[in-house]
């Protein structure tokens, strides 16, 4: 068992249609992100020398704040039920101004993920450039490789080229159902 990882948008109904139901099997290829991937965004609260997301934004001189704030969106509706009933409504005030942040976010994170592929594909070879960490659960020198391979199956064994290339199409696609915010979704 592991933790995985999607992507939350604003225009569920829209972006989730019958259509995109018909088409699974393709668009679990073309639009899933790996667990690999779910832990290297979670990176940056695990480690204690300096996450793989951030070494990365240095080594491509990409602000790659627009991705960590996608961990930052607060689902009220789960939120409901978690909270206390005497704080809930303070509590979801809260979560309603954190999200206000993010509202509009997706072309900022599409420009983000577009500018590290392009950045990333001219890197010859990303693990010898990334800092050993304690605690190496992303497996390193396979995750960071062949980065202009897809060597998974959408899914399971992506790299992080593929995973960053899937997102990429998910956001465009996305866009072309006019959403405006995304956010990830942890489960």
């Amino acid at each position: 068992m592991g933790l995985d990882i999607s992507i939350g948008v604003n225009n569920f109904e829209e972006v989730f249609d019958e259509k995109y139901f018909q088409n699974d099997d393709e668009n679990f290829y073309l639009h899933s992100l790996s667990r690999t991937f779910c832990d290297f965004i979670c990176r940056k609260e695990i480690v204690e020398t300096e996450a793989e997301l951030d070494q990365i934004g240095k080594i491509t001189k990409v602000d790659i704040s627009a991705i960590y704030e996608m961990e930052t969106f607060i689902d009220i509706e789960e939120l409901e039920n978690y909270i206390d009933e005497d704080e809930l409504e303070e509590r979801v005030k809260s979560a309603e101004i954190n999200n206000l942040k993010l509202e509009g976010n997706i072309n900022r994170v599409l420009e983000t993920v577009n500018e590290l592929i392009i950045k990333l594909n001219e890197i010859e070879n990303l693990p010898k450039l990334l800092l050993k960490t304690e605690d190496d659960t992303l497996n390193n020198e396979v995750y960071f490789s062949s980065f202009k391979i897809n060597i998974g199956e959408g899914y399971i064994d992506n790299n992080l080229g593929q995973d960053l290339r899937n997102l990429k199409r998910f956001l465009e696609y996305c866009l072309n159902r006019n959403t405006e915010t995304v956010w990830f979704i942890y489960g």
